[in-house]
Order: C-alpha cells, then structure tokens, then sequence
C-alpha cells in the first residue's frame, strides 16, 4: 500500500480512483464496512482504492485541547488498512488554513484535481469542509458536475452489548474508558491495542517476583479504565499471554497512571527500550490496596491465573464478535 502525506506526494501521473475519507480511527468493523466497500467498488472499475484521512484529528485545530483518545495510531491504521486490501493512504496534514476550505473547494482540491475520483464511498453521516457544512447530499450534487459517483454504506449496528448503537469510535471510545474489553471488542472487530516503548519503572513486580513491562504509551492513546486484565504483550514479534495493570499503584501510593504487562510464565524478558503491544482481552478486577504484602501476592497470584485461563480459551478465529469482519 502506498502513503502519502500531503497532496504533492501523490504521482503525477495518477488516473482515476476510487476515494474514501474520514478520520477512521480504530478502523473499526463500520469502518471496515466503508472501506472494505470502497475497496470492492475500486476492482470492480479497474482503478485503485485511496483513503483519505487527516493528521492531526481535525478537532485539536478547531478547538485545541479537544483532542478525543486515539484507538490506533497511523502506523496501525495503514496495517489495518493495507490488511483490507487498501491501495493508498493519503494522510493530510490538518492545519488551520485547511480547515478554511469550503466543502466545494475541498471537493475540487482534494478529490477532482489529485485523485480523480471515479467514485466516492462514504457513511451517512459524513461530514467536511469549513464548518463540516459539506455532507453526502452536497457531496453526491457536485459528483453530476465532477463525473464521480457517491455512495453510502449504513453502518451496521452493534449487537446486545451496545443497546442497538451502530459503530462508532466515540462509543468504541467510551467503553474502552470504562473498561468494557468485550464490547469494545465487538466494535473494533479485535481486542483493543495500546502500544509504546518499556521504560523503567520503579520495578516493584521484579521485587514481587512478578516483573511487568512498563509501556510508554503515546500521547492521546485510549487507555482503558484503571484495573487488572488478562491480555497479551507483543514484542519483537512474539505475542505472550499477560496479566496487565493500568492505573497508580495504590499498595504503593504512587500517583502516575501506568500500563504494565506481566508475561506469562515468562523468565528473563528484558524488553527495556523496545517498542511493545499491549492487547486487552478482558477486564479481571479493579484496583485495590492490600493490608498485607500476603494479600497482594496472593491477589497476583490469582490475577495471572485468571488471565492465563481467559487467554487459552480465546476463539482466535471466531474473534470478538462471531461471524462480523475482524482484522
């Protein structure tokens, strides 16, 4: 899959294509909806699928501070992207002049002078341009006068876990904040990921006999809510199964929220200075102080069982959610 990051790295000589935009953060299973069909669209016509997105989120240039959690950063989005058969990812570098384009000069700059469109697919609540005032009505007029075509795909809605919600990365955000793996599973079509370099920590699990990964996490990252969890920890290619903690360690009255992974059964991991995955499967039990060193042994102890057992039992193939898209 071809990236480009801004409008002058896209070839010269680049024909007609088949266009998908937005901020496809998670690339989620109704994003995986919309581009899985632009894809579809693009081979059938003999042209080549784009998606385009924008870095940073449009919201941090329109109201700074604003930034909403980041389900996946751009790196795992092109993974996840190139894994649906993408073509090209064109990133666009949100400033404050580009967010002054109107939804008809976005058209014309974007999408008629430099990739051609031949198509374009996108949800039904689509927005761009100044004020996100374009839309698909706005979007599928200009296509009689630019020779593209609109279509949209209905999101597809979630199932029990989600009251009939349709995906959506604000409510894959929301439940990821309250701890609800599964369900934010079931949105994602995956586990949800957190990623970042070890660093050490004050490296009281290697005291305890229990040494964990201290992740550095990026900034903006979905953490899920504080708490244990059964997982897996990745690094250099290996995935391991992990009992990991996220928030202050209350035993010890630290005050700086981590992310800490213990891999299983695992003995002289140093991962110190590597870059890592963490995969969370399952919420275990939230934080809690201990009257006695005994009793957060014992508490780990049982944690990793824990882990371990949801770990082995996980359906790899059937994913989070049966029978929907997963990548």
């Amino acid at each position: 899959m071809q990236r480009w990051r801004g409008l002058e790295d896209i070839p010269q000589d680049w024909g007609r294509s088949v266009v998908t935009i937005g901020s496809y953060d998670g690339v989620h299973r109704g994003h995986q909806l919309i581009i899985g069909r632009a894809v579809a669209a693009a081979r059938a016509l003999g042209v080549p699928s784009v998606v385009v997105t924008f870095s940073p989120h449009p919201s941090e240039v329109v109201r700074p501070g604003s930034h909403p959690p980041i389900l996946a950063p751009y790196d795992r989005r092109a993974e996840l992207m190139a894994g649906l058969g993408v073509d090209a990812l064109l990133i666009l570098p949100f400033t404050a002049e580009f967010s002054q384009l109107s939804p008809a000069e976005f058209i014309v700059k974007v999408l008629v002078d430099k990739l051609h469109a031949r198509a374009v697919i996108e949800g039904p609540n689509f927005r761009f341009g100044h004020k996100a005032a374009g839309n698909v009505e706005f979007l599928r007029e200009l296509g009689a006068t630019y020779d593209y075509e609109v279509e949209v795909v209905d999101l597809v809605e979630r199932g029990e876990a989600g009251g009939g919600v349709p995906f959506s990365s604000t409510l894959a955000r929301r439940l990821v904040a309250e701890g609800d793996m599964e369900g934010a599973a079931e949105i994602l079509g995956r586990p949800h990921r957190v990623e970042g370099v070890v660093v050490r920590g004050a490296q009281r699990g290697r005291e305890l006999g229990y040494p964990t990964a201290n992740v550095e996490t990026q900034p903006h990252t979905a953490i899920p809510a504080d708490g244990v969890y059964a997982g897996w920890l990745t690094a250099d290619g290996e995935r391991m199964p992990a009992a990991i903690s996220v928030g202050t360690n209350l035993q010890f009255d630290a005050t700086e929220r981590t992310v800490e992974a213990y891999a299983i059964d695992r003995i002289g991991l140093d991962l110190y200075g590597m870059h890592v995955t963490v995969d969370f499967l399952a919420y275990v039990r939230g934080m809690a102080k201990f009257e006695s060193l005994d009793g957060l042994l014992e508490a780990i102890a049982d944690d990793v069982k824990r882990a371990r057992v949801l770990t082995d039992s996980y359906d790899e193939a059937a994913g989070p959610a049966a029978g929907g898209p997963a990548v």
